[in-house]
């Protein structure tokens, strides 16, 4: 037992109570020789004790400092490739403005139950058949980083070419957010995807966007010649991205992307909702839509809705370029782990998480029965697969995913209770085995086996 006198003011107490109340001891606090509080124990608040590995930087300031003077400054940053590229996946926040998503209350610590049939799982390579496990850390293989949870635990962990605590690029992957938080609108009736997109937002009135409902917009489905082009800086993608700051910006690139969108002159190549075409200024404009509905920062939405309430381990960022504006079709940055926290608001282990259910029955089953079915494409092993709200490759066997450029990925199966988060790059040669075929064979494989009672 301690026992503290204490001269001053009530305040000065509170304030010495509020700061020892988490340590794990019993406190008694006397003013003037009464006891004023006893405190024992630990506070609600207090994380959970766990056990931490010694941290260990990632590089060393020198090695730091090559890397940064290895940024090309005569093209866009990211089509650097190796070692370079792998490092810049996982240090964008040093090279670039980001703004902020923020984190809060105890950290929700995910359980480890390692599976080893997913470790063990054999994959095929051009050198011969390897372990999964150690095929993420072979030479073929440019992981930096897999997670796999199933039933709310860690049944796989593996960071071959990063540290657990670096925040990842996740590129395209990235647009899931947008998409999931017009759902949220959209349920809560702050949002009609059927309306044009005008509706929301009136400075797009004259522009070619005009007309185009929210849906397609979601969708990918606009029929606008917009599409992803990242070779022809006249093209209005790439204008686009310079607007944004993420092309290499040549002189008289547009200012900002609310003014270029709402004049860029546009022809369609197909009927709205009846061809997918790709295109991140699709992403950027649902972000915008989420804006001016909710009166916030796209970037404080996300805080709001999600990673205030998913016990992350870190707050995350979007990388902003230009005067603030997030890249919402591409730079959100955050540990791996937290990712997969977020995922697993979609699968029945969302309590691990989140005491909220912030995505309902209603969200993934609508994700999954209403499709728009001039954009679902047949499979040859049987299934099919579409796009819907941003989710790049929803599957009618129940996955929900997503890809990054790069190699990055998020797999979710709300059947299975399964989420997989996994990272990875480019070699200066392309010669890499490309991580997100093998990725998605494992789980399914071993998730599919296990939902029949085979083990």
């Amino acid at each position: 037992m301690i026992q503290l006198g204490i001269g001053g003011h009530y305040s000065d107490a509170d304030r010495l109570v509020r700061d020892m109340v988490v340590t794990n001891r019993m406190i008694n606090v006397f003013i003037g020789g009464v006891l004023l509080i006893t405190v024992v124990g630990c506070s609600e608040h207090e994380p959970p004790a766990v056990e931490r590995n010694e941290f260990k930087p990632a590089n060393t300031m020198a090695e730091i400092q090559a890397y940064h003077r290895k940024v090309p400054d005569d093209d866009i940053w990211w089509v650097v490739r190796g070692e370079q590229m792998a490092w810049m996946h996982r240090n964008a926040h040093q090279l670039f403005p980001t703004v902020n998503v923020y984190r809060d209350g105890p950290v929700r610590e995910l359980k480890h139950n390692r599976m080893e049939v997913i470790a063990d799982f054999p994959v095929e390579t051009p050198q011969g058949t390897l372990r999964f496990e150690d095929f993420l850390h072979d030479d073929q293989s440019t992981a930096l980083g897999v997670v796999v949870l199933h039933k709310g635990e860690i049944v796989f962990e593996s960071y071959p070419r990063m540290k657990d605590y670096e925040k990842i690029t996740y590129w395209s992957t990235t647009k899931v957010l947008a998409g999931t938080i017009i759902r949220i609108l959209e349920e809560r009736g702050e949002v009609d995807t059927s309306r044009p997109i005008e509706f929301y937002l009136p400075r797009l009135a004259k522009s070619a966007f005009a007309g185009t409902t929210v849906r397609n917009i979601l969708d990918h489905a606009t029929g606008l010649d917009c599409g992803d082009e990242y070779e022809d800086r006249q093209s209005c993608y790439y204008q686009y991205s310079m607007a944004i700051g993420d092309g290499f910006r040549e002189e008289g690139a547009p200012d900002n992307p609310y003014d270029f969108l709402a004049s860029v002159e546009l022809t369609r190549h197909a009927e709205q909702g009846t061809q997918f075409s790709y295109s991140g200024a699709n992403n950027f404009i649902l972000s915008w839509l989420v804006q001016e509905v909710s009166g916030y920062p796209f970037q404080d939405v996300v805080t709001k809705e999600i990673w205030h309430h998913i016990g992350a381990e870190s707050d995350a960022s979007f990388i902003a370029y230009r005067y603030g504006i997030p890249l919402t079709h591409g730079g959100f940055l955050s540990r791996m782990r937290d990712l997969a926290r977020f995922g697993l608001l979609f699968t029945p282990s969302y309590r691990v998480v989140s005491d909220r259910k912030i995505i309902s029955d209603e969200h993934i089953e609508f994700l999954r029965d209403n499709a728009n079915p001039k954009l679902r494409r047949e499979l040859s092993d049987g299934d099919s697969v579409y796009t819907i709200y941003q989710w790049g490759e929803v599957y009618a066997s129940g996955w929900l995913t997503q890809g990054g450029w790069g190699g990055q990925g998020l797999l979710v199966s709300p059947d299975r209770d399964v989420v997989v988060v996994y990272t990875a790059y480019y070699k200066d040669d392309l010669s890499e085995v490309e991580l997100a075929p093998v990725v998605f064979d494992v789980v399914s494989s071993v998730f599919s086996e296990l939902s029949s009672g085979v083990q």
